[in-house]
């Protein structure tokens, strides 16, 4: 059975339906959308290969063109952009047509940024083809493409249509890229709800082995947390830089890792949400025992969770602060970071003492040697 959660923003709310054999029943849930039965599908050569025929199929009568991109973070920049928008004006897309995003985040972020710009705003639907695109990147508008500068720096908040999160497709997804998704649904648990936390201790394991209902409902949690926050805060004026819990430290490892597959999107996310716990700890405001649960769950998952979890060499304690300077969340040019007075119990806040986040960095690096 499917579950439908509602993200409601007025003109612009939207479904996000979650359940199984989605893509088999894609051209019913995309149908009633349409003008004209025609879409523009944009995937890259990973989930092409997998996927395309059956999504091609579950469209039925609708008629379908599509582009395959590279797959990777380094897809998310000017030239495949560009490339994207050139085709689907190529395509003679128009702006009551809907364009699909097949993908994981990249895809998602990508094609959403490209089709807010695009004949200035068309209609797209996301189909999310990872967990962390399911639970997190899929949902709530933010699109947009990276700098050389830094991660996610050129953007627009254009909201979906729909979202159809089909839990079958997870099945092909590798045990890396799981878990990856993996750490944007711990985030959940961490920010704002202890008993969501307290079930993926319990759950967590047989989830990550494929127990389908159980996948189901950590994604349904997920999104409507994330639904809830989105409708408070759409454009992360306040409430919503609470879903980046993890994200400042984790956006400075993944460019100090060349957005390379030496340090993945949710992998970082998870090591950064250990820092912020343990950043908590050091300035009094959590237990001694919040950043020892959060760390003994995302290693009973097999996560990474601390700064020798990633291969290679890194900068620096002043070099990573120099990488978290260009984030998104500088206010004022003061750094913006979400901490916790416990699990479930995240908020933001700009008075970090410089010296207590270098010295928290140098003992992280230090554990390297």
């Amino acid at each position: 059975m499917d579950d439908i959660v509602s993200v409601n923003l007025g003109t612009r709310s939207y479904e996000v339906c979650i359940g199984t054999g989605l893509l088999a029943r894609a051209e019913a849930q995309i149908a009633p959308l349409l003008r004209r039965p025609r879409v523009a599908v944009v995937t890259d050569e990973t989930v092409g290969p997998l996927h395309l025929d059956a999504l091609r199929a579950g469209l039925g009568q609708i008629e379908m063109v599509s582009l395959t991109l590279p797959a990777g973070e380094s897809t998310k920049s000017w030239p495949h952009f560009t490339r994207t928008v050139e085709w689907l004006l190529e395509q003679k897309v128009e702006r009551k047509d809907i364009v699909i995003a097949f993908g994981g985040g990249v895809i998602g972020d990508l094609v959403g940024f490209a089709a807010s710009v695009l004949r200035r705003g068309v209609r797209f639907v996301q189909i999310p083809t990872t967990l962390l695109a399911q639970v997190d990147s899929s949902v709530g508008g933010k699109t947009g493409i990276n700098s050389v500068v830094g991660k996610n720096l050129i953007g627009a908040f254009h909201q979906p249509t729909r979202v159809l999160a089909d839990i079958d497709l997870l099945g092909t997804l590798a045990p890396r890229d799981f878990l990856a998704g993996y750490g944007e649904v711990a985030k959940y648990g961490l920010l704002g709800s202890a008993s969501f936390f307290d079930w993926l201790e319990r759950n967590g394991p047989a989830l990550a082995q494929g127990d389908t209902a159980l996948r189901q409902e950590a994604v349904r949690r997920s999104v409507q947390m994330k639904a809830d926050i989105v409708e408070r805060d759409e454009t992360e004026e306040g409430d919503r830089a609470l879903l980046n819990l993890g994200h400042t430290f984790g956006h400075a490892l993944e460019s100090a890792t060349g957005y390379s597959d030496r340090l993945l999107h949710g992998e970082g996310v998870s090591i950064g949400c250990a820092l912020a716990f343990e950043l908590s700890q050091r300035l009094g405001l959590c237990a001694q025992e919040a950043p020892s649960r959060v760390r003994a769950h995302l290693r009973a998952m097999g996560m990474k969770t601390d700064l020798s979890d990633i291969a290679g060499d890194l900068p620096d304690a002043d070099g990573l602060i120099a990488l978290m300077a260009q984030d998104k969340k500088v206010l004022d040019g003061k750094l913006r970071f979400i901490l916790a007075r416990g699990i479930g119990e995240a908020f933001v806040t700009s008075e970090v003492p410089a010296d207590t986040l270098k010295t928290l960095l140098q003992d992280a690096l230090a554990s390297r040697a």
